[in-house]
C-alpha cells in the first residue's frame, strides 16, 4: 500500500511516500528556518506564502525520488490539525484537491499522532500499551496508548512547550533561532549545576509540566549576574555555556522523572520519545538510562524524523486507511484538533472481556 503524506502545520512544506505504514520510499523537507531567523520565530502569514509557493514542487520531487506516479499511490494523508490555520490550509486544500482529481481515498490526520508514528521507520513494532512523550516547540504531552489509535492524555504543559522555552532563553542570551540545537551544543561545554534551577513541580500533585517558571528564574539570573546576551558572530562566554547546561539539565530532567513516574504507575511495554525536542542528545541519554533502569524499551525517530516530516502523517494515515476510515471534501483544518482521550478503566476491562452498561 502505497500513500503520500502531506505535512504544511507550521514552517515545514513537507512530502512523502510511504509503503505498508513503515518503508519511508521517498521524504521531502523544505524548512523555513532561514525565513523566521531574523524574527526570532515563526510569522503564522510568512509560513503560509511560503507553503503555497513551495508545496507544488515539494509533492512532485516526492514522487519523483520515490520513482513512482501520482496515479499508483493507493491513498493521500494530510495533517489537518493542530497547527497554523494558515499553514494547515494549503496542505488540507491542495490533499483534497489531488485526491478528487485522482479519484482516491484520503484521510486527515493529527499532527500529534504523526509524531507518535515517527517512530514506526528504525525501530521494532511497538508493543502495547505504550508511553509516548510527545515535545515540541508547540506541545509536550505524554499519553498512554492502550492500543493504536486509543490515546489518554497523563501529562500536558500549562504553560510553555518545552522546545518553546528552549527558543525563548535563547533569544534572552542572544543566541538566534531556534534555539534547542544552538543551547544543546553550548551546554556540551557548560557545568549543568552551576546554577541551581528547582525542577518545576505542580501545587496539585499532577504529573504536569511548567516551563514559564524556569524561563522567569533564568531572565532572573540573567539580570542579577548581570550577564550579557551574546553578540552576533561573538564567542559565548563559559557563564553563558553553564546557564544553558543548568537550563537544560532542568528541562530534562522535568521531562523524564515524569515519563518515569507514569510508567511505574501505568505499566507500559514500550516508550516513545518523538517530536523535535527529541533530537536532543541529552534527553536521548538520560531517557536511555532512565529506560534501562525499568527494563523497558524505548524508541525515539531519527532526527530528520524528530522535527515536522510527512513521512510520519503518511505512517499514521496508512492505519487510517487500513481500517476503512475516510475523508470527505467537507474536511477542513482544526487548530484546535486533539486526540481521543479514552477512559483507561473501560480499556482495561474490554481487554479483561468485562462487558460495559451504557
Amino acid at each position: 500500500m502505497l500513500v503520500l503524506g502531506i505535512e504544511t502545520s507550521c514552517d515545514e512544506t513537507a512530502a512523502a511516500v510511504v509503503r505498508d505504514g513503515r518503508e519511508m520510499v521517498s521524504s521531502v523537507i523544505s524548512s523555513q528556518v532561514p525565513i523566521h531567523k531574523r524574527f526570532g520565530g515563526v510569522v503564522p502569514e510568512l509560513a503560509s506564502r511560503e507553503h503555497l509557493d513551495k508545496i507544488v514542487p515539494v509533492v512532485s520531487e516526492a514522487f519523483e525520488r520515490a520513482g513512482v506516479s501520482a496515479r499508483e499511490i493507493d491513498g493521500i494523508a494530510v495533517t489537518v490539525g493542530p497547527g497554523l490555520v494558515g499553514s494547515l490550509l494549503v496542505g488540507v486544500s491542495y490533499a483534497k484537491a489531488m485526491a478528487y482529481a485522482l479519484k482516491k481515498p484520503f484521510v486527515g490526520v493529527n499532527h500529534i499522532e504523526g509524531h507518535i508514528y515517527s517512530v514506526a521507520f528504525e525501530n521494532p513494532p511497538i508493543e502495547y500499551p505504550a508511553e509516548a512523550l510527545i515535545v515540541s516547540g508547540g506541545h509536550t504531552n505524554i499519553f498512554f496508548i492502550p492500543e493504536p489509535g486509543k490515546y489518554k492524555v497523563l501529562s500536558r504543559t500549562r504553560d510553555d512547550a518545552a522546545g518553546e522555552a528552549f527558543d525563548k532563553v535563547a533569544k534572552l542570551l542572544g543566541l538566534g533561532y531556534p534555539g534547542g540545537p544552538i543551547i544543546e551544543r553550548l551546554a556540551r561545554e557548560g557545568n549543568p549545576n552551576a546554577v541551581p534551577f528547582s525542577i518545576p513541580r505542580m501545587g496539585d500533585g499532577l504529573p504536569d509540566f511548567s516551563f514559564s517558571g524556569l524561563k522567569t528564574a533564568v531572565t532572573k539570573h540573567v539580570r542579577e549576574s548581570g550577564l550579557a546576551p551574546m553578540e552576533n558572530g561573538g564567542e559565548p562566554s563559559q557563564e553563558i555555556k553553564d546557564l544553558a547546561a543548568s537550563f537544560q539539565h532542568v528541562v530534562v530532567q522535568s521531562l523524564v522523572r515524569t515519563m518515569e513516574r507514569i510508567a511505574e504507575e501505568h505499566y507500559p511495554r514500550t516508550l516513545i520519545v518523538a517530536g523535535g525536542v527529541a533530537c536532543n542528545g541529552k534527553l536521548r541519554e538520560v531517557t536511555r538510562e532512565m529506560a534501562a533502569k525499568l527494563n523497558l524499551p524505548v524508541y525515539f525517530p531519527s532526527p530528520h524524523l524528530s522535527t515536522d516530516n510527512a513521512a510520519m502523517i503518511a505512517a499514521a494515515g496508512s492505519v487510517k486507511l487500513l481500517a476503512g476510515e475516510r475523508g470527505n471534501l467537507d474536511m477542513n483544518a482544526d487548530v484546535t484538533l486533539r486526540l481521543q482521550n479514552v477512559d483507561l478503566e473501560e480499556e482495561a476491562a474490554k481487554r479483561a472481556g468485562v462487558r460495559y452498561r451504557l
